[in-house]
C-alpha cells in the first residue's frame, strides 16, 4: 500500500504543482508505473475545480464562478495540458512532414495555430460549463467537472496502449512515463476513470446524457488516435496533453446534447 501511495503521489508530482512529501522521491522507473493513477489525478484536479466553482457560485455570478473554476485547474496543473494542446496544434498545423511537426512541437514558443487552438478550446469549455450551470444544479456541474477531468485522463492514458512513444530525446519530460501500461495498471485506470460517472448519475444526469458524454469523449479519442498514427506514427507528451483537453471538452458537449 505504501508503494501504491508513492506511485500516486509521484503522478500528482508530475501532473500538478501540489507539494509532495520528500520521502516520495523521484526516479524514472517509479514514474513509468504511474499511468494507473492518471485518472486519479484527474479526480483530484476535478475536485479542486468543482470546489472552486461551488464556493464562488455562492458569492459571485455564475459566469465568474465558471471562469474561476477553469483558472483553478490551470493553476493547479501549471497549464501542463494546455501547453500540450498548443504545441500539438502548432506541430500538426504548421508541420507538413513528421520531422517538421516534431521539431515545431519541441519549440517552447507558441505559434498562431497553438494560440488559436487554446483560445477556442478555453472559450468552448467556458461556454459549455456556463450552459450546464444554467440548466442544472451546482452539484450536477461540480460532478460533471470531476467526471470530465477523470475520463479525459483515462482517454489520454489509453493512447499509451495502442500507440508508441516516438520521442527519442534523452531530456523528453514524458519519456519516463511512456511505458505501455500492464493489465493491473489498465484495470486501475479504467475503474478510477469511470467511477465518477456514478457520482454524476446520482447528481441527476440522465442515462442518455451520460452515454452521449462518454460517446463524444471516445469519438474524440478515436479521431486523435487515427490522426496521430497517420501524421506522426505515435504519440508524444504533448499529444497526451491535447487528448486530455479535447476529450474533456467533448465530454461537456456530450452532456449538453439534447437527446
Amino acid at each position: 500500500m505504501l508503494q501504491e501511495l508513492r506511485l500516486f503521489l509521484t503522478a500528482v508530482q508530475f501532473f500538478t504543482r501540489l507539494p509532495i512529501p520528500s520521502w516520495v522521491g523521484h526516479d524514472a522507473q517509479q514514474l513509468g508505473q504511474t499511468v494507473r493513477y492518471f485518472p486519479a489525478v484527474g479526480l483530484l484536479v476535478g475536485a479542486f475545480c468543482a470546489a472552486t466553482y461551488a464556493a464562488a457560485a455562492h458569492l459571485l455570478p455564475l459566469s465568474l464562478a465558471t471562469g474561476l473554476s477553469i483558472a483553478a485547474g490551470i493553476l493547479m496543473t501549471g497549464a501542463f495540458h494546455e501547453d500540450g494542446l498548443s504545441d500539438f496544434a502548432d506541430g500538426l498545423g504548421g508541420g507538413y512532414t513528421r520531422e517538421k511537426a516534431l521539431a515545431i512541437m519541441k519549440d517552447s514558443r507558441i505559434g498562431a495555430f497553438g494560440a488559436i487552438a487554446l483560445i477556442i478550446a478555453l472559450l468552448l469549455k467556458y461556454q459549455s460549463l456556463l450552459s450546464l450551470g444554467d440548466k442544472h444544479s451546482l452539484i450536477y456541474v461540480s460532478s460533471a467537472m470531476i467526471a470530465a477531468h477523470s475520463i479525459s485522463r483515462l482517454m489520454a492514458a489509453s493512447l499509451m496502449l495502442t500507440q508508441r512513444y516516438i520521442r527519442e530525446d534523452a531530456d523528453a519530460r514524458a519519456k519516463p512515463a511512456a511505458l505501455q501500461p500492464g493489465l493491473a495498471s489498465s484495470v486501475i485506470a479504467l475503474i478510477t476513470g469511470i467511477l465518477p460517472l456514478l457520482l454524476l448519475s446520482v447528481s441527476g444526469a440522465r442515462l442518455a446524457s451520460l452515454f452521449a458524454a462518454l460517446a463524444c469523449a471516445l469519438l474524440m479519442r478515436a479521431y486523435l488516435a487515427r490522426l496521430l498514427k497517420k501524421r506522426l506514427g505515435g504519440y508524444t507528451g504533448d499529444c497526451l496533453g491535447a487528448t486530455q483537453q479535447l476529450t474533456e471538452l467533448a465530454f461537456y458537449l456530450g452532456l449538453l446534447a439534447n437527446l
